[in-house]
């Protein structure tokens, strides 16, 4: 099976930059990374009226976008657990 490209929006990458803790940042990075072999990795969810999913990295929320056709993953939003959604 052909693995995904994921591309990072720019304000995302901004968001993954700053978090404060490096240990949780590679934690986060590792998640994000593995979005290219799984992208629907088991504990992901699909958020309601929308078609993003997030997964859960730390206290910290990965949201972002599928295209199957295209074997693409976008990273749309990466934020703590109590910001993301706003």
């Amino acid at each position: 099976m052909a693995g995904y490209e994921v591309f990072i929006k720019p304000s995302a990458l901004k968001e993954l930059d700053s978090i404060g803790s490096r240990k949780v940042r590679r934690t986060v990075v590792r998640h994000i990374q593995a979005l290219a072999v799984d992208p629907r990795p088991p504990g992901c969810k699909k958020l309601a009226g929308d078609e993003k999913y997030r997964v859960r990295a730390a206290d910290h929320r990965i949201i972002y976008t599928i295209e199957d056709d295209r074997l693409v993953v976008f990273v749309v939003k990466v934020g703590d657990r109590k910001d993301v959604y706003r």
